[in-house]
């Protein structure tokens, strides 16, 4: 096979992989005392805080307590607030919004328009929740704030006729990030390159031009350090760093990608940003000035490369990525780099990570629980997702005690409670 189709091959899974949820807690907003959703839970690290779960699954692997097989097409997850569940499919060419109760009923299911056709067709990025409010971004670049009520559309905006932005190969995929009343969003455009949006209304609060890049797959990741919020994403072939109160571009760091596709958010931890880059140089870890105001690079190497998820856990980060090769799952040294094992035993995706244990779900349908260790990839237990259809690409998530899985045209809800 050619090696150039063979790449482009690889980039087509690794970024439908990408196409996920967010999930779980924030910032306090005016509106309720309920925080908003957030990508990979509540410190958008993939950690859950959900105690006393099971440390082995029964051989047939954790009771399934429900399923709703409804969905459509799409690669959206669970995502809870105020004990209902949100998600979106595809039905025929239209995007709905679904409700569920958490006993998996369905509450209503809404139309939004017109979704994504193109290759891998579905909805990509899941809804975000603040308040009585649902936020979302279509394939298609529309951003939407409906009402969690009865799924009323409040406002909406449009990426490239509003926002000078365009779309990209495999469609917008990024969940809009709130923070109190702002909202923030990257429409790609070469003037309004990352937005941040009054949450009520749409209306423009500041826009920052960034490198005047496209999109690139990747949602924001919001943090504080030093007592100052700091946002930062990617674009085409930049990682930026901007003040979150006014839009000034701080930093920018040059990160070259043959397809523009960055498959992982950031992770920050105690002033330092783990940087997927997506190419054959990898990525690494950056420590952020006191001010937040520059980086500089404290390692950079291959384990980066093509990442999929990663975990940082007790100083290791658990990785699934790939560099050409068939996709394995990794774990490296926080503090230095250095390449801890490389397993192939688990096909690449997905993980969470919630009471001392990894949970992995691969693009092969493989549900996993793994002990943590820097030595191997320890599974403790497997199972098989048997419900749904399709490709087994959504990003896995834990709310009281249930594992929600999303494959397909199915939301499946394991009982992982000891």
């Amino acid at each position: 096979m050619d090696k150039h189709y063979f790449r482009i091959s690889i980039y087509v899974r690794l970024m439908v992989l990408f196409l996920v949820p967010f999930i779980v807690v924030s910032c306090l907003t005016k509106e309720s005392s309920q925080v908003p959703t957030r990508w990979l839970g509540p410190n958008a690290n993939g950690h859950y805080p959900d105690s006393g779960l099971l440390k082995q699954w029964p051989d047939q692997g954790p009771e399934i307590l429900w399923t709703y097989d409804s969905l459509g097409i799409g690669f959206s997850s669970a995502v809870i607030q105020n004990g209902d569940l949100y998600t979106t499919g595809m039905v025929d060419s239209t995007g709905y919004l679904y409700k569920l109760n958490l006993g998996g009923e369905l509450v209503y299911k809404v139309p939004y328009g017109l979704e994504w056709t193109g290759s891998y067709r579905g909805t990509r990025g899941s809804p975000t929740i603040a308040g009585d409010k649902v936020y979302l971004v279509t394939g298609r670049g529309k951003l939407i704030c409906f009402s969690t009520e009865d799924g009323t559309i409040i406002w909406s905006k449009e990426y490239f006729s509003d926002f000078d932005g365009a779309n990209i190969f495999w469609g917008i995929n990024e969940a809009p990030v709130v923070d109190g009343e702002i909202i923030y969003a990257t429409p790609g455009g070469k003037e309004h390159n990352v937005v941040a949006l009054n949450r009520h209304t749409g209306e423009i609060f500041w826009s920052c031009k960034g490198e005047g890049e496209l999109s690139a797959y990747c949602t924001p990741l919001l943090f504080e350090h030093n007592g100052r919020m700091l946002l930062t994403t990617y674009t085409a072939s930049h990682l930026l760093g901007i003040d979150a109160a006014n839009g000034e571009l701080l930093w920018s760091m040059d990160t070259p990608n043959e397809y523009s596709v960055y498959l992982w958010s950031p992770l920050y931890s105690e002033g330092n940003l783990y940087y997927p880059n997506g190419n054959e140089l990898g990525g690494g870890k950056l420590k952020l000035s006191e001010d937040g105001n520059s980086v500089s690079e404290e390692w950079a190497n291959q384990v980066c490369d093509y990442l999929v998820s990663a975990i940082l856990v007790e100083g290791y980060i658990f990785d699934s990525f790939s560099d050409y090769q068939p996709l394995t799952w990794r774990c490296a040294d926080w503090e230095t780099g250095e390449e801890m094992f490389v397993s192939k035993d688990l096909a690449p995706g997905r993980s969470v990570y919630a009471d001392g244990m990894l949970y992995l779900y691969t693009y092969k349908g493989e549900l996993a629980l793994v002990k943590p260790d820097p030595e191997e990839l320890k599974v403790i237990s497997k199972t098989k997702v048997s419900h749904g259809s399709g490709l087994h690409q959504a990003q896995p998530m834990i709310h009281d005690g249930v594992l929600y899985v999303r494959h397909g045209n199915a939301m499946i809800a394991y009982n992982v409670k000891s």
